[in-house]
């Protein structure tokens, strides 16, 4: 048998005691030792293995502790419910603020906001002259302590910088009805969603472990003219979230 094939065939027997629970999240994996002596293959063979179990974000090898399953508990993030009716009398929870506390996690968030020549890509969603400004507020986004994701909201500044959009601080009632207030209610968005690995900056702020991809979730809002009046940019690690659609035929 070739050698990728038995070391497929390794991971493949410890993928499935994870998925099955024999190995539960914070359960330690046998040893290089044991694996090899329990399939019959060279240290290399596990190694190899192991690799490819942490390049897929099952497992976390430990420097002198060892190799153990990291924990998967994926947040559920539905988008669809960022536009649903809400009386006027109520406050706009963030959605991922209700999407953490409705698991009993404790949100938090840090909140800076600055004024910036967005990056091209967004400028080009935001349909932005050369040289035209952006409002960007920046959050960090934390469940139960932990850095989960950013997310960033980028608004034209002609639009929104006599607003609460452009100053410090969290906007209680939501960025959404203060875009309302100005005569620019939200009425469609557009969602791009891809994957790629972080870049240095992302892996140090979210605090990934090697090998954890990120999902980059960006959604653009258009008032009821169509002009975009929102981007808004997520950086999502793969293992910690699960993103949701319902369709539904109307």
């Amino acid at each position: 048998m070739a050698r990728s094939s038995l070391y497929q065939q390794v991971a493949a027997e410890v993928r499935r005691a994870i998925y099955t629970g024999d190995l539960a999240p914070g359960d330690q994996i046998p040893t290089e030792t044991d694996l090899m002596e329990a399939h019959g293959v060279s240290r290399n063979t596990v190694r190899l293995a192991l690799g490819e179990l942490e390049n897929e974000g099952l497992i976390l090898r430990m420097r002198r502790r060892g190799t153990f399953v990291r924990e998967r508990r994926p947040l559920l993030m539905r988008p669809q419910d960022e536009f649903l009716p809400l009386d006027q009398s109520e406050p706009r929870f963030d959605s991922f603020v209700h999407a953490v506390t409705s698991e009993g996690r404790r949100a938090d968030q840090n909140i800076e906001v600055s004024i910036v020549k967005p990056p091209e890509d967004v400028s080009t969603r935001l349909a932005l002259g050369d040289d035209s400004l952006a409002v960007v507020r920046r959050r960090l986004r934390f469940v139960d302590g932990q850095p989960y994701n950013t997310y960033d909201s980028y608004f034209p500044l002609d639009l929104v910088g006599d607003s609460e959009i452009a100053r410090p601080g969290d906007i209680k009632r939501g960025a959404n009805r203060v875009l309302a207030e100005l005569g620019h209610p939200q009425v469609r968005a557009v969602d791009d969603i891809s994957a790629r690995m972080p870049t240095p900056d992302e892996a140090l702020q979210l605090q990934l472990e090697p090998g954890t991809p990120v999902v980059v979730y960006v959604r653009v809002g258009y008032d009821s003219g169509d002009t975009p009046v929102r981007v808004a940019v997520s950086v999502l690690p793969a293992d910690k979230h699960l993103i949701r659609y319902e369709l539904e035929r109307h």
